[in-house]
């Protein structure tokens, strides 16, 4: 298989074949075992041209502000799954050369178990979803499956977690997915595209009373307080009668030069004024209730870190606080290997794929252009959003939240694929999820092996990270 070019091959939406009956369409996934078997979902073995993870990496690096790289491999360096969450572009590069059925959905392109969680929805309810889609692209529905179950995995391991513990993990999110397709296969399109997960429910169903409490602590916490005005008082400040963003270098900080052409301060403004253009009429009127005060840098994440990433703060004539968070939105690393995003800017692509993907997204998420032909998308800098506390979870915590994402990547996925043609696929027997757990394990050693690598290239002054300090 050739590698695409994103600048000459480029992808379309997934073509929907929910006019055809029900049987024909399970038929023709059932068929497409016999040019990938399920079983070949489980094998990885790195080809002989595999490119060196590091090189890839450093790749990945251009177009990034130089003096914060090194705060991401300081990151990444932090132990093997903070690797793994930062090498996204190793990963779809290893997922090019693994079998897949042929289908192709609006894909997630990070699909992490960090990526999930809780936050508030425009109708203020907590649900559970995947939250991150800088690397959404169309691409085979396995890549995502691959990287969560994977991801169980490495995390499984961090934790001390034996090996069993971690594969049982990675087999139940692969379960989970397989299961929750199943149902939707059998579910009208319209209750399909309506559901959400309730976070509430999903933490009551919760079979460790420990966690139950600290995760009923957690959602309390998120909605009783007045998420911006909380924001407000943790990073603005008054200087004089205009609120402004606090200083707290290296990663929030103001009207630095980015190592650019371009001001930061600059760059902010035109996206700001971009990004109201682009928005829809009715959500234009809610955002022209509140005035820009200021703009500052904010550095994020880990496979962010480096790229155009900021936060803006409006005020409104009442002294409501709003804080929005633009970062910058540049190729995904899908594309190299499943074509080209078919829309004009990678804003607008991040974008379509959060509305598509998830239940609910936030009433701010907007697209926008920057200088120097950057593109970036703009969303709520918090709205009562509940992280995952992996570092805390017992192997029993980490099936139930693997069961908790698979079954959002099935939610996730039906939108845009067909839920009976990959049902089909995947069968009725663990078959898929025995060959996805397989896969994990593989991997897993493999993201090591790399890992390794980032310690040598570190060690030998190829590369500098720094280690952030509290």
């Amino acid at each position: 298989m050739k590698k695409a070019k994103s600048s000459s091959v480029r992808s379309t939406l997934p073509e929907q074949s929910h006019g055809r009956p029900l049987s024909e369409r399970f038929a023709e996934g059932a068929a497409l075992r016999k040019q990938c078997p399920r079983s070949r979902q489980g094998t990885w073995q790195p080809v002989k041209e595999r490119v060196n993870p590091i090189d890839l990496l450093i790749e990945n690096n251009t177009g990034r502000v130089e003096s914060l790289v090194p705060i991401r491999f300081g990151r990444m360096l932090a132990n093997p799954f903070a690797f793994y969450r930062g090498s996204a572009a190793v990963m779809a590069s290893d997922l090019f050369s693994t079998p897949s059925s042929g289908l192709r959905v609006v894909a997630c392109g990070d699909c992490h178990l960090m990526n999930f969680g809780g936050f508030a929805s425009m109708e203020r309810r907590l649900v559970f979803d995947i939250n991150d889609f800088d690397e959404v692209s169309v691409a085979p529905w396995e890549w995502d499956v691959k990287r969560l179950a994977a991801s169980f995995m490495v995390a499984s391991r961090q934790n001390g977690f034996s090996e069993k513990e971690g594969r049982d993990a990675a087999w139940w999110a692969a379960r989970s997915y397989r299961t929750r397709m199943f149902r939707y296969a059998d579910t009208s399109i319209l209750d399909a595209f309506y559901e959400f997960i309730d976070l509430k429910k999903l933490v009551d169903a919760g079979t460790d009373e420990e966690m139950r409490r600290l995760g009923r602590k957690r959602i309390r916490k998120a909605t009783e307080t007045a998420t911006h005005q909380s924001d407000f008082l943790k990073l603005a400040t008054l200087a004089g009668k205009t609120p402004r963003i606090k200083d707290d270098p290296p990663l929030v900080y103001h009207d630095q030069d980015m190592q650019s052409d371009d001001a930061f301060s600059e760059v902010a403004h035109k996206v700001v004024q971009s990004y109201r253009s682009n928005l829809p009429p009715e959500r234009r009127l809610l955002l022209d209730r509140f005035r820009l005060t200021d703009v500052a840098v904010k550095v994020v994440g880990v496979g962010s870190v480096g790229t155009y990433c900021g936060i803006a703060l409006f005020i409104s004539g009442n002294g409501d606080p709003l804080f929005l968070q633009f970062k910058e939105a540049r190729n995904s690393v899908l594309e190299p290997y499943a074509g080209s995003s078919p829309f004009k800017t990678h804003g607008e692509r991040v974008v379509f794929g959060q509305r598509l993907m998830q239940a609910s997204s936030d009433v701010f998420l907007g697209w926008a252009k920057g200088v120097s032909g950057r593109h970036f998308y703009v969303r709520q800098l918090r709205d009562a959003k509940v992280k995952p506390l992996v570092e805390v979870m017992k192997p029993l915590n980490m099936v139930n939240y693997a069961k908790a994402c698979g079954w959002a990547l099935a939610r996730a996925h039906k939108r845009s694929g067909d839920a009976v043609v990959l049902s089909g696929y995947m069968g009725k027997s663990d078959a898929f999820e025995n060959a996805i757990a397989a896969f994990s394990v593989a991997y897993a050693d493999q993201n090591e092996r790399d890992y390794e690598e980032l310690i040598k290239a570190v060690r030998s002054g190829r590369i500098e990270a720094r280690i952030e300090t509290a």
